[in-house]
């Protein structure tokens, strides 16, 4: 693990192409994600929620490493570079949104073990399973829910 401490910041719009190559960069490497964007339509979505405010970002060593998107009670996305997985930097990102809030949900696919592992070791609930008709990609899902009365 690196010297260099891991901060957590709101992002900025010169953040969008980090945060697009990360997203991208896990489609990339997940054999069960079908590819629906290019990477250019990645970093524009990333440049959206950024403006919308909706995005904060672990840098370390002054790189984007990470990044979580949440609007309200909503969980839209929270992605770490392959290269600091399983380094504590989703739990830094995660961390301030729970403090700061009542309730969150998000959804992750069925297929994201891992995924599931980190939001239940989280405090978060499976509230919802779909065949996944209602999304984008056509995978089943799961509704995870955290409330900081069950927490």
């Amino acid at each position: 693990m690196s010297a260099d401490p891991l901060v957590i910041r709101a992002a900025r719009s010169t953040d969008a192409g980090a945060v697009g190559a990360i997203l991208s960069g896990f489609v990339e490497e997940t054999e069960w994600m079908p590819q629906l964007h290019s990477r250019a339509e990645d970093i524009g979505f990333a440049g959206q929620m950024i403006d919308r405010e909706w995005v904060d970002v672990a840098e370390r060593a002054g790189s984007v490493v990470g990044f979580v998107a949440c609007d309200g009670a909503i969980l839209h996305a929270l992605y770490v570079d392959r290269s600091m997985r399983r380094q504590g930097v989703g739990a830094a990102l995660l961390r301030p949104l729970l403090a700061r809030s009542d309730a969150l949900w998000l959804w992750t696919f069925q297929a994201n073990v891992g995924a599931q592992a980190f939001y239940a070791a989280h405090g978060f609930a499976a509230a919802e399973r779909t065949d996944g008709a209602n999304n984008d990609e056509g995978l089943p899902d799961i509704r995870f829910v955290w409330t900081k009365e069950t927490a």
